[in-house]
């Protein structure tokens, strides 16, 4: 009997590194990200992180070692092949913000299909879907400038998922939110993660975000709704220091971490991320939220 190939990784960075004037950006980098996994990836600023996922996604090319994503080395790859790995496989969330000003929502999220030669009537089920998912129906007329900041994260994250990518990157999505917008994308991104079982790396720099995404988990209940629980879920936490992998594992090791930078990480002086604490120290509070709510 012929033997099946095994699936490929969904990305995978072999021995990467790159250089900014004579200084590492990053250095000898090398991991997987497998089918269906999340990497929560961490450090301080500076360290690498957004470096890494513009690496990842084609934008820039290492001056050393391979790229791979579902078993395709980037490297060797032409423009319109690079367009296409993005315009279809992979979709990407901006740490800053980066919507169209002068465009509508739907024009927003249905740009990256439009460029790639969708149909309108494709076009316009993908936005009303995608659009549903993140919690936008009805706002699809609406200018960037009418929306909230959440809000516009919503439609950014929408903008990424168009079309069902099997991998995404988020580059600290909820930077700018406040705690309970934050709250909002990060279940959106779970739900990716758990129940379209998008293959994902979440940058972040926030030890609640780290906690709350390994803790919890989207699940689809009997009467096929969507609710977030209580559940570890098996993310891998990646720590950066200075261009270089220093940790590589679980939650549970994360916290018993002895490194130097991990310690750093859950050690942040008071106040660094003060808007955030507070919510997320007890996110499932009873006064704040219920144990099981819908998505």
């Amino acid at each position: 009997m012929e033997t099946q190939p095994l699936e490929q990784p969904a990305i995978e960075f072999r021995n990467v590194s790159l250089w900014f004037e004579n200084k590492a950006a990053l250095n000898n980098i090398s991991f997987t990200l497998s089918d269906r996994e999340m990497i929560i990836l961490t450090g301080a600023s500076g360290s690498g992180k957004s470096v890494l996922l513009r690496l990842a996604i084609g934008l820039l090319k290492p001056d050393a070692g391979q790229i791979l994503i579902r078993g395709r080395d980037i490297g060797l790859l032409g423009e319109s092949e690079l367009l296409a790995i993005r315009g279809g496989l992979m979709g990407i969330v901006f740490q800053e913000e980066s919507l169209f000003t002068g465009l509508s929502v739907f024009d927003n999220v249905a740009y990256r299909l439009v460029e790639h030669g969708w149909t309108e009537q494709d076009t316009q089920r993908a936005v009303g879907e995608v659009l549903h998912f993140v919690g936008l129906d009805g706002e699809d007329e609406k200018l960037p400038e009418e929306l909230s900041g959440g809000m516009k994260r919503r439609v950014e994250i929408a903008r990424a998922l168009i079309g069902w990518p099997s991998i995404m990157l988020f580059d600290e999505p909820t930077m700018s939110l406040d705690p309970i917008m934050a709250v909002q994308v990060l279940d959106l991104v779970m739900r990716a993660r758990d129940i379209n079982q998008i293959s994902s790396i979440y940058v972040t720099k926030k030890p609640q975000e780290i906690s709350y995404l390994s803790d919890y988990s989207a699940i689809r209940l009997q009467n096929d709704e969507i609710a977030v629980r209580e559940e570890r879920h098996k993310s891998r936490i990646i720590v950066l220091d200075a261009g270089q992998i220093v940790f590589d594992g679980g939650l549970t090791e994360f916290h018993r971490s002895n490194s130097p930078s991990v310690k750093r990480m859950l050690t942040l002086e008071h106040g660094e991320h003060s808007t955030d604490g507070p919510y997320f120290q007890n996110p499932w509070d009873p006064t704040r939220r219920l144990h099981e709510r819908l998505l």
